[in-house]
């Protein structure tokens, strides 16, 4: 009986629509070299319940970032940051690589960092979640939390982190916010591979931004290709960036988020060079319901700046209507914010208990 059932189980398989052009198709490419050859190259994914006629009507497309070696989009940016230090010279073999982040750029770098031979040292704000800090550790980094204060603010996580890279011979800080490396990323990888993933008929792009690098650099590859292309920012509560886009002004929206390493007190280089057709405010309410729907409804397990972008690219579709393919992306996994974002009592803490239905906090831990 086994046999024939597991031919069974096979064949309904092969019928079920998800599952069909995956089983039609062999993966086709080269080795690729090292760790930074795990990086790009990323799957474009098509939504499938929230590209349904009574959903949007439209392709809402979604670049899986966890893909990429240090599993998340900032990855891209760590690479290019590294290769344009070593391209102008500025540091040498053993030297050392410090940087301010949230968490993921700093948990590329330390990917790299092993990978090349250098050292990485990471300040970030005490407010970021504890599996990236464990995470930054075990891959060997030195990991100074400090208090998060506005840019403005000399002991701001950023200013540290340059003062030490200052005070030490053969060191680099790398600089994601205001370095262009980090938009040139987005523009020689990222940009091509949703042009080419979608034959060149992506409509809109919808991101959300701490750097500004994967909105600026994929914004500027699309745009030249199609100026037609528009470009939208998705901008979490008490960013200044919606504001500075719809009105021109540097005031931030009401409120403060619950999501990381997005939204910002100011502009940066990387955000100046993106060409932004329009901007969208998104609240933690709608940011975290939508993380919670992608895992029930989509199977993808993911954070809050995911979820953010995603319910940006459903508001763009509304706006622009049935038929066009939206892209975004989802920043990473849902692990690096398991001890907070998936916390019955955490959620309830920050009054965002009651926007996820019954159904979906039975999951909770």
């Amino acid at each position: 009986m086994a046999a024939p059932w597991r031919k069974f189980v096979w064949n309904a398989c092969r019928e079920l629509p998800a599952l069909k052009s995956f089983y039609r198709t062999i993966w086709k490419d080269s080795i690729r070299s090292g760790f930074v050859g795990m990086v790009g190259k990323t799957p474009l994914i098509r939504l499938e319940k929230l590209s349904e006629e009574e959903e949007t009507g439209c392709d809402i497309t979604v670049k899986v970032e966890s893909s990429n070696g240090g599993g998340s989009v900032k990855d891209r940016a760590a690479v290019f940051l590294i290769k344009d230090a070593l391209e102008r010279g500025q540091i040498k073999p053993g030297g050392t690589v410090v940087e301010g982040t949230a968490g993921n750029t700093g948990i590329g770098l330390a990917h790299i960092c092993n990978a090349m031979g250098f050292k990485c040292v990471i300040f970030m704000p005490n407010t970021q979640s504890q599996e990236k800090i464990d995470l930054l550790r075990v891959l060997g980094a030195t990991v100074y939390p400090v208090p998060a204060v506005a840019f403005t603010d000399p002991d701001n996580y950023n200013h540290q982190a340059k003062r030490y890279a200052e005070s030490l011979e053969n060191a680099i800080w790398t600089n994601q916010f205001d370095n262009t490396a980090n938009l040139r990323a987005h523009y020689e990888t990222t940009g091509p591979e949703i042009w080419d993933q979608t034959d060149g008929k992506v409509d809109a792009v919808v991101f959300s931004t701490g750097t500004g690098g994967t909105l600026a650099g994929v914004g500027k590859f699309l745009k030249e290709k199609n100026p037609k292309v528009k470009v939208f920012l998705a901008d979490p509560q008490g960013s200044v960036l919606y504001n500075y886009v719809k009105h021109g002004k540097i005031e931030r929206t009401e409120g403060s988020s619950i999501t990381e390493g997005i939204g910002q007190g100011r502009v940066t280089d990387n955000f100046k060079e993106a060409p932004v057709d329009d901007a969208l405010a998104i609240y933690d309410k709608d940011a975290v319901h939508m993380t919670f729907r992608l895992l029930h409804e989509e199977g993808f397990f993911v954070g809050a700046s995911s979820g953010l972008n995603v319910a940006g690219a459903v508001q763009v579709a509304k706006l622009m209507g049935p038929g066009h393919i939206i892209a975004t992306c989802l920043c990473d996994t849902g692990q690096r914010y398991y001890g907070r974002l998936f916390s019955k009592e955490w959620l309830q803490s920050k009054g965002l208990l009651d926007c996820l239905p019954a159904k979906y906090q039975t999951t909770l831990h």
